[in-house]
Parts: structure tokens; C-alpha cells; sequence
């Protein structure tokens, strides 16, 4: 008889630990819609309290900043797509060819990545004095500066799932019955095996090109004149934060830690600057999470 509760209690532990892994995989996407639902509860606020010209400069900056990451992470993965598979075939060639394209990618790893965009960025900007170029160019030009600099770190974790599957006997099964190279790698090892894990990646990637390109954009913003920043280039939410109005805004933050009363006013005279600032970082704070959450959410 003291078999059963014995039985019963490694069952209870089974299924509260059952329990407990769906909870925990189920945080991300929490995290998701308390983002989604954090940004339309902003620009309700901003409707109501804050007037429509500089509400919509918020609105122009948000959508330029989430379309330039959204374009930079999918430049990113095709980028890392055809570096993995550059890297792979040249070793399949040869000594040299493998030595050669590791010269390469590491010459190209080793510059730093705020700098390299920050140079891109600096360029554009005075191109624009002479070309002014349209909206559309523009963004996809940022976009393809940050994939440029962020695309190793995928292109190192597709050549590891190469890397992995090649251990294993179907691999050499399927090279045997005739399959081709491009075929086991772009759809049986990295479409088909590695979606889940390039997902994860991708989410990270979108978190970095988001924080990287406010970044170097209020840099330049404030280290640039005003008719190079602020008026060539397309709104962000780094320029936005960089303006003069948002810089006050900020400083008034500080003014209200010594002075508790000014607080609330903070969310109807200054709403601006507080409004860019709280988007900038809870989406950081929920890209982070949403990462985090995902990727324990493949250990299980």
C-alpha cells in the first residue's frame, strides 16, 4: 500500500513541473502583447494630453525606427544565410579558399559595430545635403548599414547547426543517395531543423539593431548641425530624443527627483521627451525579456 502514495507523489511533481514549463513558456508571449499593449496605451495618452503635431512626429519617428529594424534583421538573415553557406563551400574547396574567407569575415568581424554604423550613418547624413535622396532609399540604406554589422552573429550560429548536423549519419546517408550540398543545408539542416533556433536569434538581432541604430542616430543627431540631423534625415526615435524640446523634457526628470510635486506634471507639460524615452526603453526592457523567455523556452 505505501507503493501508491509513493506513485502519487512523483506524479503530483511530474505534473506541477508540466505545469510549471508551460508557464514559463508562455512568458514570452506575455511579454509580447504587455509590449503591444504598452505602446497603444502610450499613444492613447499622447491622443488625448499631447497636440497633434508633435504627436505625430512621435508616430513618424516610432514607425521609421520599427521599419528600419524589422528591414535590417530580415537584410541581417539573408546576409547570414549566404555567409554560412560562402564560409561552408569554401572549405569544402580547399585550404586556401577556407583561409582566405576566414581573412575575410574576421577582418570584417573585427570592426566594431557602433563604429562601422556610426560611420555609414555620418555619410548619409552629408550625402543628403547634396542628393536628398527619397524616404524609401534612405531607410533601406539604414537598414542595410546595421545588417551589415549584426549579420556574423547569425551566420555563427548557422554555421554551428551546420556544423551539428554534419556530425550525424544523415547527412552523409543523403550525400551518398545523391542529394545535393545546397539542398541537405538550406532546407534539411537550416529550414527544416534550425527555424526554431534562427527565430530566437532573429528576436535578439531585431533588440539589437533597435538599440543600435537609437544609438549612433542620437549621436549624430547631437553631434551634427541642425539642417544635417534634423531636417535631411528621416525622423527616429534617436533624433526625436536628440531635439531640443525631448532634451528639456529629460532634464525636467531630474528636476522632478528633487522635487516630488512636479512629478505628475511631467506626464502633461513634458510629454514629449518622456513619452520618447519610455518607448525606448520598455521596448528594450520587452525585446530583452521576450528573447530570454524564448530561448528557455527551448531548453525545455
Amino acid at each position: 500500500m505505501a507503493i501508491f502514495p509513493l506513485f502519487t507523489k512523483k506524479t503530483n511533481k511530474f505534473r506541477k513541473k508540466k505545469v510549471s514549463q508551460k508557464r514559463r513558456g508562455k512568458k514570452d508571449i506575455a511579454w509580447f502583447k504587455a509590449w503591444l499593449g504598452g505602446l497603444g496605451l502610450t499613444w492613447l495618452w499622447l491622443y488625448f494630453f499631447l497636440n497633434a503635431p508633435a504627436r505625430q512626429k512621435i508616430e513618424t519617428a516610432m514607425l521609421n525606427t520599427f521599419a528600419i529594424a524589422v528591414l535590417a534583421t530580415a537584410l541581417a538573415l539573408a546576409l547570414a544565410w549566404g555567409y554560412a553557406l560562402t564560409v561552408y563551400f569554401a572549405r569544402r574547396q580547399g585550404r586556401f579558399t577556407e583561409q582566405l574567407s576566414d581573412i575575410f569575415f574576421s577582418t570584417w568581424r573585427a570592426l566594431p559595430q557602433i563604429l562601422g554604423l556610426l560611420f555609414g550613418y555620418i555619410f548619409l547624413a552629408y550625402f543628403q545635403q547634396s542628393q536628398h535622396w527619397a524616404l524609401p532609399p534612405v531607410l533601406f540604406f539604414l537598414a542595410l548599414m546595421v545588417a551589415l554589422v549584426v549579420f556574423p552573429e547569425l551566420g555563427d550560429l548557422l554555421l554551428e547547426r551546420i556544423a551539428y548536423f554534419q556530425k550525424s549519419d544523415f547527412f552523409d546517408a543523403m550525400r551518398v543517395s545523391g542529394v545535393r550540398d545546397s539542398h541537405i543545408i538550406n532546407y534539411d539542416i537550416l529550414f527544416k531543423n534550425s527555424r526554431v533556433h534562427i527565430l530566437n536569434k532573429l528576436i535578439a538581432i531585431f533588440g539589437m539593431t533597435f538599440f543600435l541604430l537609437i544609438s549612433v542616430d542620437f549621436i549624430v543627431s547631437v553631434g551634427l548641425s541642425q539642417s544635417v540631423s534634423l531636417v535631411n534625415m528621416p525622423k527616429t526615435l534617436g533624433n526625436m530624443l536628440a531635439h531640443i524640446d525631448s532634451k528639456q523634457d529629460i532634464l525636467a526628470i531630474g528636476r522632478a527627483l528633487t522635487h516630488p510635486g512636479q512629478f505628475f506634471s511631467l506626464f502633461f507639460t513634458h510629454l514629449q521627451g518622456v513619452s520618447v524615452a519610455f518607448i525606448i526603453v520598455f521596448s528594450l526592457l520587452a525585446l530583452y525579456k521576450i528573447s530570454q523567455h524564448f530561448s528557455r523556452r527551448l531548453e525545455i
